[in-house]
């Protein structure tokens, strides 16, 4: 199992409800699985937890056997973060943030050269690489972002909304890379509000509302078991109701 939490919960200061309770999750390598919910369900807060971001108030996380609390250097190395915002240098070139962040994880030389010619490669950026992020478009910066927790081969991927605000253009190149990096073994988490996208690309999906998972499995089958719903975007209305969540 590449990815095993147990029992999360968190319950941030001076509020009352927990933003996440008793969330259990678990993911085989080169699996693919949506976290899907409205806006406050506990989505953020659960990948914060299981990278690390944060510490839980109960539970456990373990990313390929590793405790990650207890064993928090060793576990990371593993596992790579793709945040909602842009999380790069802007005054830096796409090259010199992705030599940066593969120096923090140890790599230099030749090795730490050609895993930035294969990750610029793998977004469609080799031929912008010497270009500052700043001068980038929206699209460019995501696929940058993408690039950027690729750098050290994770088994373990966590994607909070990468393609939000971008071009179809983009969005498409971003999905079929993710495919193919499932299929070469790397295990992903995916949050997004498209939820074309998560019956494209997931084997699974887990639907969170108030903190807590309430429906789980592939978007065929929980389409077929809640009559009425053709799509997973009917199931996810159905499941946490058509109200606004501001």
């Amino acid at each position: 199992m590449v990815l095993l939490a147990s029992g999360l919960t968190k319950t941030y200061p001076n509020t009352r409800t927990p933003a996440l309770s008793d969330f259990n999750l678990s993911l085989g390598s080169g699996e693919i699985v949506g976290l899907l919910g409205p806006n406050g369900a506990g989505k953020t807060t659960a990948i914060s937890l299981m990278t690390g971001l944060l510490a839980p108030d109960a539970g456990n996380v373990h990313i390929s056997g590793i405790d990650l609390f207890k064993h928090s250097r060793q576990a990371r190395q593993w596992i790579g973060l793709v945040p909602q915002h842009i999380a790069l240098y802007p005054n830096l070139t796409a090259a010199e943030n992705l030599s940066y962040l593969g120096r923090m994880y140890g790599l230099s030389g030749r090795v730490l050269k050609a895993r930035i010619a294969a990750c610029l490669e793998m977004v469609g950026l080799s031929n912008n690489a010497g270009i500052r992020i700043t001068a980038y478009s929206g699209g460019m910066k995501r696929r940058a972002n993408l690039a950027a927790a690729l750098i050290h081969e994770p088994r373990m991927l966590f994607l909070d909304e990468p393609t939000v605000g971008i071009d179809p253009q983009s969005r498409n190149m971003i999905l079929d890379r993710l495919s193919d990096l499932g299929r070469s073994g790397t295990s992903m988490l995916y949050t997004t509000h498209y939820m074309e996208e998560a019956e494209k690309i997931c084997s699974r999906v887990a639907i969170i509302d108030e903190g807590r998972i309430i429906s789980q499995g592939s978007p065929q089958d929980l389409i077929k078991e809640h009559p009425g719903c053709d799509n997973l975007g009917a199931l996810f209305l159905q499941l946490t109701g058509k109200e606004l969540r501001d």
